[in-house]
């Protein structure tokens, strides 16, 4: 299936398997490559020379395009730009509106640019600052999200702008892709489905917590970091909700110093770190802490397995997904049902009476 997106990118499907932090290391991203759709390694967990060691590793394993992900508003975003430049990466996306900066230097190397967004505005920003593609995700994406749903915001944006919209927040199977399609998007994204498959490394155990999950049990919190961030609800959530302010500050420093000797980070920067991710609110310092450590979180949940003491970030979709396969049969299924749906669409229900 041929779009606006794939001949841009140069995969054969209009898929991109996003860049989830723990999770999008370079087995995932490596197979969802060779699958046929966008693979993005998440680099905001990694230090600068992991980076570099998990680009080398994911070249290893598949000779498809590959892209990835950073957080803009990083203290290292130069470097982890420099290092892509050198490896070759092909896309570079952003978890945050990156700077006119990073972008002019990322285009002049040949990198495309595919920011993800999650309002009007934000597309209208960096398309105007020269952005290839834009990701769109609405309010049904894990981690952290907006209020506005996929179908009201998507729209919006494809009107807005004139570069290829790949639409994130609810995408799981076929139907959804046609739908994206239909509202002019150019491709999906998905995050907790190439999650939820047997080439993702997150711990079986706790693949069969979201998969025993209802849309019922994700939910939206701002406890862990002050921000709004969809995941599974589970008693470290209820924990956060519930505490007071001088417990919650003693949990939240033990996680930073957890992070700190983890990621090599000073505290300084740990801090500056935090109030970056603010984006204009007001934060206590609790917040702010773990704004900057909401990694050691997840890690804790995505690779040590500790469901009881880390965070589970998850789509609503969490709720609708029940099986576990390999990113090659994911993908086949999602594009023989759209193919399907397109047909069932063209025949004689889709001609009219």
């Amino acid at each position: 299936m041929e779009t606006a997106f794939t001949r841009l990118v140069g995969v054969r499907h209009p898929i991109v398997q996003t860049g989830m932090g723990w999770v999008a290391g370079p087995r995932l991203v490596s197979a969802a490559a060779n699958a046929g759709v966008l693979g993005v390694l998440a680099s905001a967990t990694m230090t600068p020379d992991g980076l570099r060691t998990a680009i080398r590793e994911v070249r290893s394993r598949t000779r498809e395009p590959f892209g990835v992900n950073l957080r803009a508003d990083a203290g290292d975003a130069r470097e982890r730009v420099r290092i892509i430049v050198e490896e070759g990466v092909r896309v570079a996306s952003f978890a945050l509106a990156p700077s006119r900066e990073l972008m002019a230097e990322l285009g002049d190397a040949g990198v495309l640019v595919v920011p993800s967004v999650g309002a009007r505005r934000h597309a209208e920003k960096v398309a105007a600052w020269g952005a290839d593609a834009v990701i769109v995700q609405g309010g049904e994406g894990g981690g952290h999200t907006g209020e506005v749903a996929t179908t009201v915001l998507l729209p919006q944006v494809v009107d807005a702008v004139e570069v290829p919209v790949v639409a994130a927040g609810g995408f799981f199977d076929g139907r959804g892709l046609v739908a994206a399609l239909a509202y002019g998007a150019a491709g999906v994204a998905m995050g907790t489905r190439f999650l939820l498959t047997s080439d993702s490394a997150v711990p079986d155990a706790v693949k069969a917590r979201y998969l025993a999950a209802t849309v019922r049990d994700v939910t939206v919190t701002t406890a862990v970091d002050g921000l709004p961030h969809r995941m599974l609800r589970t008693d470290l959530v209820d924990a956060l909700e519930g505490a007071g302010r001088t417990r919650t500050l003693a949990r939240a420093v033990r996680r930073a110093a957890g992070f700190r000797k983890l990621s090599g980070l000073t505290w300084s920067r740990m801090i500056r770190d935090g109030l970056a991710a603010r984006h204009g609110r007001d934060l206590t310092w609790s917040q702010v802490l773990l704004a900057a450590n909401t990694p050691m979180l997840l890690r804790a949940a995505m690779i040590e397995g500790r469901t009881d003491v880390g965070v589970m970030a998850a789509g609503q979709v969490a709720g609708v997904i029940d099986d576990l396969p390999s990113c090659e049969v994911l993908v086949e299924r999602v594009m023989a049902q759209a193919h399907g749906t397109l047909d069932a669409l063209s025949g004689p229900w889709g001609r009219g009476p």
